[in-house]
């Protein structure tokens, strides 16, 4: 059977211990580990729910995980609750922050199998035995100091550990952090653009405001080079008098039908001629 390479200690105390004579040692009880180097090197047994005596194990006896068993082979080390008590052990331990400050309790430890070193412990804030409490991973290196029933950190708050395993208030605490700074996100983001369109300029690149090109006159507007700043039709040379006036019986001309205009010019003629007839010698 094999052997996974990390174990929570947890999950090896819960299991029943059965040896390869196919006897039942009871569960597990105790973590025998010796703290100063991180080290797991065995557990404790309960044979009988009765008396003092216990069993210890040590890991290399371990040959196979089943779900609510594991199996050993070889012969435990029996001895008392009273001598158990006087092992030193991190478990249960209270951890303190900086300045001494209470963060939370040493409830389970990752354990690598071959070795026995301790990856990484695992710290509740609340009761460890409350169903779907949080986990938070505390690695050896961060530990400052240890003493029995006490670890030192340099921590300021739980909130610097990785976080192993959330409840269900973590959880949604953790979930509305996030979504608000998602919001904050988009509206800073929302901000910055409209201080971008506030800041740009409402004409376009050239520089020439729009109300300009509309306010000025026909003569501002570019001309070809060579080309006379008046139009050729209304120079003088064409016969444009601008100080001359139309007379009203031009005007009746320029808005008569061509065919009133022609009628008038007839009958102007015939006029000219019939007097010319009276003052022209030859006639």
């Amino acid at each position: 059977m094999t052997l996974p390479d990390q174990l929570l200690l947890s999950d090896l105390l819960r299991r029943r211990v059965r040896c390869d004579q196919g006897l039942d040692h009871g569960a597990g009880s105790t973590a025998w580990m010796h703290p100063p180097v991180h080290r797991l090197l065995g557990w404790v047994s309960k044979p009988s729910a009765f008396g003092s005596r216990r069993e210890v194990w040590r890991l290399n006896q371990i040959r196979g995980l089943a779900e609510l068993e594991v199996m050993v082979k070889g012969e435990p080390a029996e001895t008392e609750q009273d001598t158990l008590e006087r092992l030193p052990t991190l478990i249960e331990a209270t951890l303190l922050g900086r300045g001494d400050l209470p963060l939370g309790t040493l409830v389970d430890a990752a354990v690598d199998l071959r070795s026995g070193a301790i990856r990484h412990y695992l710290v509740s804030r609340s009761d460890p035995r409350l169903p779907g409490s949080s986990r938070w991973r505390l690695s050896p290196e961060r530990i400052v100091d240890q003493r029995p029933g006490e670890v030192r950190t340099a921590l300021e708050g739980l909130d610097d550990l990785p976080l192993a395993r959330a409840s269900v208030r973590q959880d949604f605490m953790r979930r509305s952090r996030r979504w608000r700074d998602q919001v904050k996100d988009l509206g800073d983001r929302f901000e910055q653009r409209v201080e971008g369109w506030l800041e740009e300029p409402p004409w376009d690149d050239r520089g020439v405001e729009p109300e300009s090109r509309s306010a000025g006159s026909w003569n501002d507007m570019p001309r070809q080079a060579g080309s006379s700043t008046e139009e050729p039709w209304l120079s003088e040379e064409a016969g444009f008098d601008p100080e001359a006036r139309p007379s009203p019986q031009g005007w009746a001309d320029e808005q008569a039908p061509p065919a009133d205009r022609g009628s008038r010019r007839g009958s102007q003629g015939r006029h000219h001629s019939t007097s010319g007839s009276d003052d022209d010698p030859w006639v």
